[in-house]
């Protein structure tokens, strides 16, 4: 739990605060009037005004936040961590609370306490961490998508010229030396591999017996080079298509039509490979 605060928060600030407060605000009209939580239901006057008033009053409480706080917290903070930003959606849920909890005292004169307070506040923690829970693997998806367009993209232009050699332990003259640029994925095959590389630009496999936990030895130097599924690895620079959420991929190399997974547990690696 404390490597998840202390890591380091990946995404820019965002610099549409109308926008987003547009699609917050809509989000809380849509709960309370569609499901009328928290007793909701049994107010006898227009519903959907209502629930609008509090989608505006969230608005404004975000767009205020935002340019105020949200957008200068790079400046205060070199490094931004995950708690710097966890601490930050906090103070803009207390804020949004504060805001609706006054339109709610205005509106339904009801008595203005330090209980009534706390009970709409934890009210509006339950919608906002399941709001947030919800924007954040969004948008923790979408930059894991362009991070992964971003290694389909990576040139190879600086590798060119490097030739590895995967080691046959049976037979020394089955060694396999090739390009570098050439090698789409290695799959575990008992107690052999099966290398999949490009030859005259067409997938061509070939087995050596070894283990693909020798050959990852080998090849732990090429930072290209990534184990994604305890029977695959893989070159990321040939990676052609990547599908799939934080709970899996699944890759395409070169113009193979071979499908290869990364695995769940492998996702964190491929997380922090491509951070």
């Amino acid at each position: 739990m404390k490597n998840l605060l202390t890591r380091k928060y990946p995404f820019g600030q965002s610099n549409h605060w109308l926008r987003d407060s547009v699609i917050y605000g809509l989000i809380i009209w849509a709960i309370l009037y569609l499901l009328q939580p928290f007793g909701f239901s049994q107010y006898q006057g227009n519903k959907c005004l209502v629930a609008a008033l509090f989608g505006v009053v969230t608005m404004v409480c975000y767009v205020v936040y935002g340019y105020t706080v949200m957008s200068h917290l790079p400046k205060l903070v070199k490094t931004l961590r995950v708690w710097h930003d966890g601490a930050a959606v906090l103070g803009l849920i207390l804020f949004i609370a504060i805001g609706n909890f006054l339109l709610l005292v205005l509106l339904f004169s009801i008595p203005f306490s330090l209980g009534v307070f706390l009970q709409f506040l934890w009210w509006t923690l339950i919608i906002g961490a399941a709001i947030t829970a919800m924007s954040v693997g969004i948008e923790y998806n979408r930059y894991l998508k362009h991070q992964m367009e971003a290694l389909l993209s990576n040139t190879t232009e600086e590798q060119k010229d490097i030739t590895i050699t995967l080691h046959d332990t049976n037979v020394r003259s089955n060694d396999l030396e090739l390009p570098i640029n050439q090698l789409l994925y290695i799959e575990a095959q008992k107690n052999n591999v099966q290398v999949c590389y490009l030859r005259d630009n067409k997938p061509t496999t070939v087995e050596l017996h070894t283990t693909l936990s020798a050959v990852v030895d080998d090849l732990k130097d090429y930072e290209n080079i990534f184990q994604c599924h305890r029977s695959f690895v893989v070159n990321v620079n040939n990676i052609t298509q990547a599908k799939g959420n934080s709970n899996g991929y699944q890759l395409r190399l070169g113009n193979s039509r071979e499908t290869i997974p990364v695995s769940r547990s492998y996702v964190p690696k491929l997380k922090d490979f491509i951070a």
